[in-house]
């Protein structure tokens, strides 16, 4: 059964290659496309059980299928390798996204590039797999780069409205920033080590460098490059929260399945060249607690549903670098399986909203539905509960709770990153139940003008139950994941107990709930007084702008670069190629009175050219 693990990624890379390239019936799109992640989803099941049915020893397997190329002494395979950390990320990954393709069907059926959407959709799901499943970091380049494309070509997939075409080309060049910091760390890793295969390189980057080497500093920071703009970490977060403009099945793909998560991944597989770089391990924390932070105190200012989802969806990857960071490392992909769960619910659930708004997102637009849409408020309350952390019922909780003890606990951790992960669970309660009041309850202020069918139902239905009872497995989960992600055992253990830190969670969960309670639903002149004063207004709008992180970006980067194209458009190159168009339109001037639609004139070119072609035969 393993031998079938390259079927995972090939059986919905198949499906987009037909839908793109071949003219499907509209009523086959949805079977072929929900058929391949369904495929794909339940190979990847069975290939887990073969997995963790095998003997214990080797702990992983790798199925290589032909080498790729050999140049120089590189010779990547396009090979497979699988493990419990890949068997973890693929089975979500997989059943995540046959769950959000089946509820596409009936969000995009009206849309008249059905099958476009599903081929790119298709895409986008292989070239995830491919990544979390590469035996190499080139083939993992390669899938990482696939999945920069599709979110281009989906961000950007309603296209004919200029704003959206932007926010494509946005996520594009702002994580092309951060890919090329991964590329020139992959050519460092093979300079020094001579392998880009990642368990070759787990082996030899021990042996040839010492804890704290400048080479493996360099890379793991390289490679954290990459990471932080594939995950919307500071500071290339920017492009996030203007994904939205895309389809909300696509917000939801990349925020709980594809994309935000692969900087999670690399850093998680490449765990041994961190533990030789703790200056960039240390920079893998930080880097986590200051997203989560802005990233949170942002989600409190927007009015766009999907935009406070984005938002908190920075804050949670930042959580997970968090965890990566302090050498939590079964934490960060425990929070990863239950944030994919519960933030897909969340996107899903806003989906029924917004179509049943007729398409309204400004959450102050909409009030009153807890009773006109029930099943899009219970579904939601579970994911939001669960995001925020409710103690003892949510996933969200278990997975939360346990990197908040291990940012105190684990090797890396230190009172300070507990206390940031603890003003990040306050935020994250604010901002969700804020959400909820407003849109929940209140007075009604838009008429619903459609309601879910079974195939966004059953999905929505299927994530809430998983978003309560994932938490559960945190033992056997971590005791299976630490065979590859050990965790990295810390002196501040003995300082405080797992259980009061889980309580003091709890207990400021609570506070948060409370506070959204008073500020958004019983006393909401509080927050229209808050608003109103100076200060107020200043923060709101510094925290509504991401920080002011694209103005200052568009000052620092985008005009300097503009100002310089208009400067440097005359000089004697673009002279050059001036000149040789000039000339071209001036042959084809001359060229084109010979057109003139006389025959006589017609005939007497065909005889003189002939008479010059002969003479040319003859004499020379």
């Amino acid at each position: 059964m393993l031998d079938l693990l390259w079927l995972i990624p090939a059986i919905p890379f198949v499906s987009a290659l037909v839908l793109a390239v071949f003219p499907v019936p509209r009523k086959l799109v949805a079977w072929i496309a929900v058929g391949a992640t369904a495929a794909s989803a339940l190979v990847s099941l069975l290939v887990a059980i073969a997995f963790l049915s095998a003997p214990p020893a080797p702990n992983s397997y790798t199925q290589a299928l032909w080498t790729w190329f050999d140049v120089g002494g590189l010779h990547p395979e396009i090979a497979f390798y699988f493990d419990p950390l890949s068997l973890i990320m693929t089975v979500v990954v997989a059943f995540v996204s046959f769950l959000i393709h089946v509820y596409s069907t009936e969000f995009m059926i009206d849309d008249e590039a059905y099958s476009r959407f599903f081929a790119y959709m298709n895409l986008f799901v292989a070239s995830m797999l491919t990544l979390l499943l590469a035996d190499n970091l080139l083939l993992l380049y390669l899938g990482w780069e696939g999945v920069g494309l599709c979110s281009y070509l989906l961000i950007g997939f309603w296209y004919r409205d200029p704003a959206n075409g932007r926010a494509g080309r946005k996520a594009f060049i702002v994580t092309r920033v951060g890919d090329t910091a991964m590329a020139l760390g992959l050519f460092l890793l093979f300079h020094h080590l001579g392998t880009l295969r990642i368990q070759d390189l787990m082996h030899r980057a021990p042996l040839h460098w010492q804890v704290g080497s400048s080479a493996a500093v360099a890379a793991a920071l390289l490679l954290l490059g990459g990471a932080v703009g594939k995950s919307a970490q500071l500071p290339l977060q920017t492009w996030l929260p203007d994904a939205m403009a895309g389809p909300t099945p696509v917000s939801a793909l990349i925020h709980a399945a594809t994309m935000v998560t692969a900087g999670v991944y690399l850093i998680a597989r490449m765990h041994v060249l961190y533990a030789l770089a703790p200056v960039a391990q240390s920079a893998v924390a930080v880097v986590g607690a200051a997203t989560l932070l802005i990233a949170g105190f942002s989600a409190l200012t927007q009015w766009d549903l999907k935009r406070v989802l984005a938002y908190s969806t920075m804050s949670q990857i930042g959580y997970m670098f968090l965890a990566l960071g302090v050498g939590a490392w079964p934490a960060a992909i425990f929070h990863f399986m239950t944030h994919a769960f519960f933030k897909a619910l969340l996107f899903l659930g806003a989906g029924i909203v917004i179509n049943a708004m007729d398409d309204e997102h400004n959450i102050f637009h909409m009030g009153g539905l807890r009773t006109r849409l029930p099943f899009a408020f219970w579904t939601f309350v579970i994911a939001g509960c669960s995001l925020a952390g409710l103690p003892l019922v949510t996933a969200g909780a278990f997975s939360k709770d346990w990197i908040i003890w291990g940012a105190w606990s684990a090797g890396n951790g230190s009172p300070a990153f507990w206390t940031v992960a603890l003003i990040g669970v306050l935020l994250t309660a604010l901002y969700t139940f804020r959400v909820i009041f407003v849109v929940f309850f209140g007075e009604a202020h838009t008429e619903v003008t459609k309601r879910p069918g079974l195939a966004m139902q059953a999905p929505c239905f299927t994530l809430a139950v998983l978003s309560i009872v994932a938490g559960y497995v945190k033992t056997p989960f971590g005791r299976f994941l630490e065979t590859v992600l050990p965790w990295s055992e810390g002196t501040h253990a003995g300082a405080i107990s797992e259980l009061l830190s889980e309580v003091i969670a709890g207990l400021v969960v609570a506070g948060g709930v409370y506070m959204a309670y008073i500020f958004f639903l019983r006393k909401r002149s509080y927050t229209a007084a808050l608003a109103s004063s100076a200060a107020g207004d200043a923060l709101h709008r510094f925290w509504f702008s991401d920080w002011g992180m694209d103005w200052l970006y568009d000052r620092l980067l985008v005009q300097p670069l503009i100002w310089f194209a208009r400067v440097d458009k005359g000089d004697f190159i673009d002279g050059f190629y001036t000149s040789v168009a000039r000339l071209n339109e001036f042959a084809w001037s001359v060229l084109r009175r010979t057109e003139n639609g006389r025959l006589r004139w017609y005939a007497a070119g065909i005889a003189g050219g002939s008479v010059v072609f002969i003479a040319v035969v003859l004499f020379l």
